[in-house]
């Protein structure tokens, strides 16, 4: 079992003036080249919320990679203590994600984040943002866009064209299923565009989402017993 090392971090009570100062204070730290080792795991991430969201809830769910079988998975609850504002969720959803992190036995080596890398007003949105303070390559996975321009995706599978700013390509709009709508794909940290598309459609089988974030998903809205019946299911003989 290895251990999961969480980097120092920043204070998370802060205001949302104080958290854009963050941003932008992180934003020059993001690699967005290849720097990863083999994968071996990779991890979906996401977030809901409870009690008419005062209550953050975070899910991490492992998969052995390529065969996409579940080997892990982790939830925390925490009370939701920043305010919804668009370009700030990560200062909402990172702490419960990063104590959901700390209670899984397999470290993963990519991180697919529901949703932005780069593609962000500060190029720092949740997958970097998170990428950065566990030091794990991230994708960010998103299913709606936030920021840039792009022209109309051909339908066919693994297609994809150019997210851009100002003629800065900051992700890419990729189909992955034909007649469904698109993904919006970023870097996170330590990897690549090319990268990214390629590991978020190694992960995508017979639906729109990838299997880490369906998993994910399922974990986030209180679907345990899937859960635990997969693990039981993949559990060596």
């Amino acid at each position: 079992m290895t251990v999961m090392k969480i980097q120092a971090h920043h204070p998370w009570n802060v205001t949302p003036r104080e958290a854009i100062a963050i941003q932008e204070q992180l934003r020059t730290a993001v690699i967005t080249a290849d720097s990863l080792a083999p994968v071996q795991y990779v991890a979906g991430i996401d977030v809901g919320f409870e009690n008419g969201n005062t209550i953050t809830r975070a899910a991490v769910a492992v998969l052995r990679f390529p065969q996409l079988v579940l080997v892990d998975h982790a939830i925390a609850r925490q009370p939701t203590l920043f305010p919804y504002v668009p370009g700030l969720l990560s200062f909402r959803e990172v702490p419960a994600v990063l104590e959901a992190m700390s209670k899984l036995k397999i470290v993963p080596d990519l991180l697919l984040v529901d949703g932005q890398g780069i593609a962000h007003p500060r190029r720092l949105g949740i997958a970097s943002h998170l990428g950065l303070i566990c030091d794990i390559p991230s994708i960010g996975v998103a299913k709606t866009r936030l920021i840039g321009e792009f022209d109309e995706v051909p339908n066919e599978r693994g297609a994809w064209v150019p997210l851009t700013v100002h003629g800065e390509i900051i992700g890419a709009v990729l189909r992955t299923r034909l007649g469904v709508k698109p993904l919006y794909i970023s870097s996170g940290h330590r990897i690549s565009l090319e990268s990214a598309i390629r590991f978020v459609m190694a992960c995508t089988t017979q639906y729109r989402l990838p299997e880490t974030t369906r998993w994910a998903h399922r974990l986030a809205s209180g679907k345990e017993s899937d859960i635990a019946r997969a693990l039981a299911k993949n559990k060596p003989s």
